[in-house]
């Protein structure tokens, strides 16, 4: 059986096919992860970058296994654990347009923030990478808006004006 030009493409994951949200995701993710590997001897504390695989589609009982272990649904993509700014660390979720935060991504968000990580939602690679850069280097200035529809001002200086 003979496979059309675009089943052809499709397998060895060339241009034709425009791929998913959640495939969109995870690929802005894999590209942030290359530009940090690329930029550790600038800034060293990229080496620390991490991902947190909480999310994708598993079976139910790796599913069960993993949530007796403590995996919790909603919490971030990507963890920096290097203080700044007052901060104990950086909270990264991922997503593209038009995807918007769970409750629970939501939820998790905010919390983390009050208590003492600067977690948000980025939408592509550059705005990840930007931030990434501007929270290492103590540039930047950020207003979140919590489920209860009160914001939070966050400045490098660990200002948060509620």
């Amino acid at each position: 059986m003979s496979m059309t030009k675009a089943q052809a493409e499709a397998l060895a994951g060339r241009p034709g096919n425009k791929p998913k949200r959640n495939e969109r995701e995870h690929e802005n993710q894999v590209e942030l992860f290359r530009q940090a590997q690329f930029s550790v001897q600038k800034y060293p504390e990229l080496n620390l970058l991490m991902a947190i695989p909480n999310g994708g589609h598993r079976s139910m009982a790796v599913a069960g296994k993993l949530k007796a272990e403590g995996v919790k649904k909603g919490f971030p993509d990507i963890f920096l654990p290097v203080p700044r700014g007052g901060w104990h660390g950086l909270m990264i979720e991922m997503k593209v347009e038009p995807n918007k935060p769970s409750p629970e991504q939501v939820q998790w968000l905010w919390d983390l923030t009050r208590n003492g990580y600067l977690a948000v939602v980025c939408y592509s690679t550059k705005d990840a990478w930007g931030l990434l850069i501007a929270y290492i280097t103590g540039e930047y200035s950020i207003v979140l808006n919590s489920p209860d529809g009160n914001q939070m001002i966050i400045s490098p200086t660990g200002n948060r004006l509620e």
